[in-house]
């Protein structure tokens, strides 16, 4: 008992130190927060008791949470607790003189040191800061697995939520959040070597794809060209016919046969003789 005992402090207490910034930053060049190097090595089982015991826990708040009135036991823990310190204050005043609870009180009431808060405030800080950086580096596809992963369960989740209730799915993604890098880093050959072939089918058929498109693009480019050639030539030869119809002259030429023979008569004579006009006689 004390061999398990001593191994799982030893545990947590390599958890806790693996609290460190990680070397390698974002895709953007900003540092990562401790909080990366932590819940890595917790959900890699490189700690087997202590991860066991961080997945119990949350287990058990899921039901603590989903089964009991939490915030009513708080309320009856109150009053019970200050029923009795004012039933034993005003007792021990009626009896002895002397308030029981004033007896009890310490010299000095407990207060929170700054370096306790501040270093609180700072790993709340950071426990933030974890969350915001890890959704965008989803969201931007950084790690593409882990986006795939991502979308996969809301797409589950989607269609879950109408027959599950959310402790449910807060239960069955605790465990989906915990097991599977353990059966993955079990299995890693394995799963490898099927991720390998599934992404050679996948790139096979991809390359294929391509090919099939680049030749049906390739055809339909030379169709197109072939007709935009011949609707071009006839364009051309429609423009050449009007412009050859609209040179040519809308009337015909002048030619010497379209006008009538000149008379060979002599003019001057011919009238005379008409209006019957005689030559003077010569004296």
């Amino acid at each position: 008992m004390k061999d398990q005992s001593a191994k799982t402090n030893a545990e947590f207490s390599n958890l806790a130190d693996a609290r460190r910034t990680p070397s390698n930053p974002a895709a953007t060049g900003q540092p990562l927060t401790h909080y990366h190097s932590f819940f890595s090595e917790l959900l890699s089982w490189n700690n087997p008791r202590a991860s066991a015991i961080a997945y119990s826990s949350v287990v058990a708040l899921i039901f603590i949470a989903r089964y009991l009135n939490i915030t009513r036991y708080l309320f009856k823990l109150t009053w019970i607790t200050l029923g009795c310190t004012v039933l034993a204050e005003v007792a021990g005043k009626a009896v002895l003189g002397n308030g029981l609870a004033t007896q009890m009180r310490p010299r000095k009431y407990y207060t929170v040191p700054r370096e306790t808060l501040d270093a609180l405030i700072g790993d709340v800080h950071e426990l933030v800061n974890f969350f915001v950086i890890e959704a965008q580096r989803i969201l931007f596809a950084e790690n593409v697995p882990a986006s795939a992963a991502a979308a996969i369960g809301a797409f589950i989740s989607y269609y879950l939520i109408k027959i599950v209730p959310a402790w449910g799915l807060a239960l069955i993604g605790t465990t989906v959040l915990f097991f599977a890098p353990l059966v993955y880093t079990t299995n890693q050959e394995l799963i490898d070597h099927y991720l390998k072939q599934s992404s050679d089918i996948v790139n096979s058929q991809t390359e294929q794809i391509k090919q099939v498109a680049s030749k049906h693009t390739s055809q339909a480019t030379e169709i197109t060209k072939q007709y935009m050639g011949d609707y071009t030539q006839k364009a051309q030869q429609m423009l050449h016919v009007g412009g050859s119809a609209s040179s040519e002259p809308t009337t015909q030429p002048i030619r010497e046969a379209d006008f009538p023979d000149a008379p060979k008569q002599n003019f001057g004579a011919e009238k005379l003789h008409e209006t019957g006009v005689k030559q003077p006689v010569a004296i």
